[in-house]
């Protein structure tokens, strides 16, 4: 399941260009931004950090995610 992911994971989503990849950076409990994105993670809700090659972060609930 998704949300065994933990920081170093390489994981996989669908985005609006196809598929993108990333690591995971961390598990987000609590309110926090990305650039200007709000992001509403708490602890019954949580979202994983990830982060691109490229460098870009982003928020995703544990469903969004696959692990590679």
């Amino acid at each position: 399941m998704a949300e065994d992911l933990k920081k170093g994971d390489k994981v996989k989503w669908k985005s609006h260009g196809g598929e993108a990849h990333g690591t995971v950076e961390k598990k987000q409990t609590s309110p926090t931004k990305i650039k200007s994105h709000k992001v509403a993670a708490s602890p019954d809700n949580p979202q994983f950090i990830v982060k691109t090659a490229e460098g870009k972060k982003a928020a995703h609930k544990p469903e969004a995610l696959t692990k590679e």
